[in-house]
């Protein structure tokens, strides 16, 4: 059965009328027969019976009026749901970003784009870099913010920004007194940072190692955040990405630019390269491509 079948089966059921259901579907006589024709002959049986008269159905006719009218019913709603997924009316879409993307970049970001689609419904996961390209990777989500995989593999990645690291001290700290300071006045303190798997630990234990130098760790822990209240406290210091800068300035966080040598990573987004993005997923990527 097809839509235009089902169509001209139901127009000529409700009024009984092959004359008056041609008006309603604005096609000729013939093209109308032949189609109830082909729906029966596909059926196997009778559908209405004519005389010059009077159209009736059949009981196999009656018996399927319902069940046509539901079909076309969910055809037109599926069309629909598809037409607004098209033209960004409805939508969903899934995010991963590690949480100095997510809390620093994508807040003024969805704030605009929702501006213009108010109906799209944007779901964001802010976990850590090792947790962005999993979830990417497993397909929970189509799109990934967050450091330029170490092994691009089934990655693609587009880079948006390139992030350098500064450091961050307690308002109090002697360091506050210069604009930059070098990692061997930062590791004459008491070092804090992200515990291990982290890809940002991970990132300055190597490039310090390329220069001979070590990173000898006071405190450790999961989140940024927390690593911030830790300088706030006093207890050490830390170097984070430039995105946080605002973030850690209202802590009260003094920040300053990192030098000997200067550590940077570039930040993008993330997708599977064997994988289509939705309509939603590719508008939301080429928005923040123009604002990043």
């Amino acid at each position: 059965m097809t839509p235009r079948q089902l169509k001209a089966f139901t127009a000529v059921a409700q009024t009984l009328s092959f004359a008056r259901a041609c008006e309603r579907l604005h096609m000729s006589q013939p093209a109308l027969s032949l189609a109830i024709k082909s729906l029966e002959e596909s059926l196997g049986g009778r559908l209405l019976t004519r005389t010059t008269r009077e159209v009736r159905l059949t009981p196999e006719g009656a018996e399927l009026l319902p069940q046509a009218l539901q079909l076309l019913a969910d055809w037109e709603n599926a069309r629909e749901r598809l037409r607004q997924r098209f033209t960004l009316q409805r939508g969903r879409v899934t995010i991963a970003a590690m949480p100095s993307f997510a809390a620093n970049i994508l807040p003024g970001i969805l704030r605009e784009y929702r501006e213009l689609h108010p109906n799209l419904e944007i779901t964001v996961q802010d976990v850590v870099q090792e947790q962005v390209l999993e979830l990417v990777d497993s397909g929970r989500v189509e799109l990934g913010f967050g450091f330029e995989p170490e092994a691009r593999g089934k990655f693609a990645f587009a880079s948006l920004f390139v992030d350098r690291f500064m450091a961050i001290v307690a308002p109090d700290s002697p360091l506050t007194g210069a604009g930059t300071v070098s990692w061997t006045q930062l590791l004459s303190h008491d070092f804090i940072t992200l515990q291990r798997p982290s890809s940002t630990r991970r990132l300055l234990e190597e490039s310090l190692a390329a220069k001979g130098l070590e990173l000898r760790i006071a405190h450790e822990c999961h989140q940024l955040v927390t690593v911030a209240y830790l300088v706030a406290a006093g207890l050490g210091v830390s170097v984070v990405p430039s995105l946080c800068e605002r973030q850690m300035t209202a802590i009260g966080i003094r920040c300053l630019r990192v030098q000997r040598p200067s550590i940077h990573k570039a930040v993008g987004l993330i997708t599977r390269q064997d994988r289509e993005l939705s309509t939603a997923a590719l508008s939301i990527v080429s928005f923040i491509r123009e604002r990043a």
